[in-house]
């Protein structure tokens, strides 16, 4: 480990090895050569998000250019990350990786993933570019606390660590994430920030039913999903787990619905559309139309929505049809009940699950307590905050690491211009 910095160069401290802290430590180390730019960690992973974002594949960025367009996949923040996002987009994410030797894909879906399909290659991309810059990176050392300073040094803020002793910095960055105990928000809150209270987003739904029971890894790929007695819909593929229910749909419902969910303590009637929009009338028709053109075929294992075949079984089933009955042999009554367990079917949530290994909360930091053009607090100068300690967060496919690589760059690149003590003008 380097030995300490001279007393004139600038100091500065990130409390947070995950994407956000490292995004904004190599563009301050870059941008100020001459700066002592520390890394802070308190356990001993670094980057422990980035390794199983995407099922160990990292989910980069989300292929969408437009600033305003891409800000609508975040329910928290969208208004206020328009600017940023102008600044330090995905397509300044694609060309910051690329010099760097990471090219990134992207999907249909606009997930954009390295092309080795592998979350070691942006790891090892971050903390090779870390050292390069010249970053000092400590990991078992979290932040306690975070203190003014009055009288002789103003512009100074005393950290306190947890392996014991202070330090001073011109500037400090808290980029802890949210998780599950938000230190970061601690810290900001004992500084005067008002903290949205942090609670889960996108997690999965816990649900028992027969309908579904046993149908482990059957997608429905377009589906809606609703919450009774909401506004809250999405509309996207539907994947049955172990637990219940999961896929883009209910993750993004799980999003934007966050709080309200969380309100009803995760007890609530989802209802899924499992045709996509088709109406009960609709799907009626489609039915009626099925019965009159093949009326020999078995109604349990033919349908005309091209949902997977165990599923619609169990649907046909829960309409009271028999596994062998014949189309012709469905009564008009059969047939109404059916088209309604396609496109309404009702399922009791009874809690919530993580989605995979990912944690994501909303809430954080008030951003009308944060500068977002510099990320610097409005409260107290010299602190700054990036990543998921803010409240922001972004539906699945890449919106979250956008966000973190976006509002670390900002705060790296704004850290790095701040004036020292004393120096001429302050």
């Amino acid at each position: 480990m380097d030995g300490p910095p001279g007393a004139s160069r600038r100091r500065v401290l990130v409390a947070g090895g995950g994407a956000a802290g490292f995004f904004a430590a190599i563009e301050c180390a870059q941008s100020d050569p001459g700066a002592d730019v520390e890394l802070h960690e308190a356990t001993s992973h670094l980057l422990a998000k980035v390794r199983i974002s995407g099922g160990g594949r990292c989910n980069v960025t989300h292929a969408c250019f437009d600033p305003r367009q891409l800000a609508r996949g975040y329910p928290r923040g969208s208004r206020e990350l328009i600017g940023p996002l102008s600044r330090f987009g995905p397509e300044q994410t694609v060309e910051w990786f690329r010099v760097r030797g990471v090219e990134l894909k992207a999907e249909k879906d606009g997930r954009m993933f390295p092309v080795s399909d592998d979350s070691a290659t942006v790891v090892d991309c971050l903390v090779a570019a870390a050292r390069q810059a010249g970053v000092r990176i400590f990991t078992g050392s979290g932040v306690k606390a975070v203190s003014r300073i009055a009288g002789r040094s103003p512009n100074r803020l005393s950290v306190s660590l947890s392996g014991g002793g202070e330090d001073l910095a011109e500037s400090v960055l808290i980029a802890t994430g949210g998780g599950r105990v938000p230190k970061g928000m601690e810290i900001a809150e004992a500084l005067g920030h008002t903290i949205a209270a942090p609670v889960p987003s996108l997690f999965t739904f816990n649900i028992a039913d027969p309908r579904i029971e046993g149908l482990e890894g059957v997608s429905a790929p377009c589906a809606t999903a609703s919450v009774r007695g909401t506004g809250l819909r999405e509309t996207g593929p539907v994947l049955v787990t172990h637990w219940g229910l999961s896929g883009p749909a209910v993750l993004r419902l799980s999003a934007w619905g966050a709080r309200e969910l969380h309100g009803a303590n995760y007890a609530f009637t989802l209802c899924v559309n499992w045709t996509g929009t088709r109406t009960p009338e609709q799907a009626r028709g489609c039915l009626e139309s099925e019965r009159a053109e093949r009326p020999r075929r078995l109604a349990s294992s033919s349908n005309p929505f091209g949902l997977p075949a165990r599923l619609w079984e169990r649907l046909a089933g829960a309409a009271g049809i028999p596994a062998g009955a014949p189309w012709a042999g469905v009564s008009n009554e059969r047939l109404r009940s059916l088209a309604s367990q396609a496109t309404e079917c009702e399922l009791a949530v009874s809690g919530k699950s993580t989605n995979k290994e990912e944690f994501v909360t909303c809430g954080g930091v008030r951003l009308g307590e944060v500068d977002m053009a510099t990320m610097e607090s409005r409260i107290c100068p010299g602190l700054y905050f990036a990543g998921e300690v803010l409240d922001i967060d972004g539906i699945t496919g890449g919106f979250n690491f956008q966000s973190a690589w976006t509002t670390g760059w900002q705060a790296g690149r704004a850290m790095s211009a701040r004036r020292l003590p004393g120096a001429a003008g302050t």
